[in-house]
């Protein structure tokens, strides 16, 4: 594709360029296509400009610039946004790649992690002091759409979302000017960061709440057959009913890929895989998990305790970046019904591709204690969050797979409270239902901080 440059951009560029400490890569530049892809494969965005930013002036100029060319502009993070919100097609993408560093002050217990960190990131951080911050499940994820899209992850049901413990941001605003947004300063900008999806300015670093847990933790990890589905799922809703706040748990259903730890002759073959987190003493929580690895006859235990570390790391390799094609949504459940925990299983059947999974992760605990307008992010009172994930190779199966995931949102609709979360929008289909009743305050918000409408590539 042949990237039209604005004459502007082209009699100018040369000033931005002098005044970063970074770098600037243009359409001809030979690291171009590699600096314009994300983690989805799908994603074939072709910004005008991408600004390599290695601080916080770096980011500051490129603002500047781009607001005084009309110029819509995108912050790239981890890239792992699977809608592809990183890339300004025609655009000008904030790469924060260059700034991930993680400050942990483990006698305050708070670390401060920059705009362009991973989970991985802070999780090496943090980790040698025994210390988390409530994020993510996947290593590769940016820390910067994770929080702002509220941020599930392995011990989430005892301290909380991402957004839960963030203490504070900085921002660039559309004007230039770098800015703190907590409880006391700029409130209405917190409000929205923690949740509302982003498109408020540029958050260059984040502030976070630290909790203790590792290195070591207690897991349940248990492959069921997939003709077991419906047992399983029913035991999983019965053990969720009186689950204590300390486990926070998953259940995937997908279909057992080639080359893994299965023989050859269970490949391709259903499987309902339940995994949780016991966030408390690795010597603990044994009897807890015990009856998660009793809902039927496994296929695979691997039940044990593993570094943290490991944890978040468990599954990267199911989804590598820029190789496989994804598309994303979700629905949040009150209850789990016989008739809904059917479909599930029915749908799943019908998935095109054999990299799909359909997951169902427990709400509650500490997430539901914030009140559903105290943070942008509304989904408080939701019991399960489903995670449609058609993952795929071929783009010749783009049609078929997006078609199968948005025909699980259309008839789970009946089971749902009608909510979908933040971190799973498809391509913003349904960009108001992301955000339920808080949806306009965040929307007066982003046109506070951004009249002239310069994030507007989410």
């Amino acid at each position: 594709m042949l990237v039209t440059i604005p004459e502007s951009i082209r009699t100018n560029y040369l000033q931005l360029q002098a005044a970063l400490r970074g770098t600037l890569i243009f359409p001809w530049d030979e690291e171009y296509d590699e600096a314009r892809k994300v983690w989805n494969g799908m994603i074939d965005k072709y910004p005008a400009l991408i600004a390599r930013c290695v601080c916080v002036s770096d980011v500051i100029e490129t603002v500047n610039f781009a607001r005084d060319h009309g110029l819509p502009v995108s912050v790239r993070g981890g890239g792992h946004n699977v809608a592809g919100s990183a890339i300004a097609d025609s655009g000008i993408v904030i790469d924060l790649s260059g700034m991930a560093n993680v400050d942990v002050d483990p006698l305050g217990r708070v670390a401060r992690v920059e705009g362009g960190a991973l989970l991985s990131d802070m999780v090496r951080a943090t980790q040698p002091y025994g210390l988390v911050v409530p994020a993510g499940v996947v290593s590769e994820t940016g820390i910067g759409g994770l929080t702002l899209g509220g941020g599930t992850g392995w011990v989430s049901r005892r301290y909380g979302l991402t957004i839960d413990n963030l203490i504070s941001a900085q921002v660039v605003t559309t004007e230039g000017r770098l800015i703190r947004a907590s409880a006391t300063e700029h409130p209405d900008l917190f409000w929205g960061l923690r949740g509302g999806g982003g498109g408020f300015g540029v958050v260059t670093s984040f502030e976070f709440q630290l909790r203790s847990l590792g290195p070591d933790v207690r897991i349940a990890a248990v492959f069921y057959h997939g003709e077991d589905a419906a047992a399983v799922l029913r035991g999983y809703r019965e053990y969720a009913a009186s689950a204590p706040d300390e486990v926070t748990s998953l259940v995937s259903q997908g279909r057992i890929p080639e080359g893994h730890m299965f023989p050859a002759e269970l490949y391709g073959q259903r499987f309902i895989f339940v995994m949780a987190c016991y966030a408390g003493p690795a010597s603990e929580g044994s009897d807890l998990l015990q009856p998660l690895r009793e809902l039927a006859t496994p296929l695979l235990d691997m039940s044990g305790v593993m570094p943290f570390s490991e944890l978040q790391t468990f599954w990267d390799e199911e989804y590598p970046a820029g190789t496989l094609r994804y598309y994303w949504r979700s629905l949040y459940f009150d209850t789990l019904s016989d008739a809904a925990i059917e479909r599930l299983i029915a749908l799943i059947d019908e998935a095109p591709s054999p990299l799909t999974t359909l997951d169902l992760g427990q709400m509650g605990g500490a997430i539901s204690r914030v009140r559903p307008h105290e943070t942008a992010y509304p989904h408080r009172d939701a019991q399960y969050m489903a995670f449609v994930e058609a993952n795929w190779e071929d783009p010749a199966d783009d049609e078929a797979n997006i078609a199968w995931a948005r025909r699980v949102v259309k008839e789970m609709q009946p089971f749902s409270n009608g909510g979908q979360a933040p971190n799973f929008p498809g391509l913003f289909e349904d960009r108001e239902n992301l955000y339920g009743d808080n949806y306009r305050r965040i929307q007066t918000i982003r046109a506070r901080y951004d009249p002239a409408n310069l994030f507007r590539t989410r």
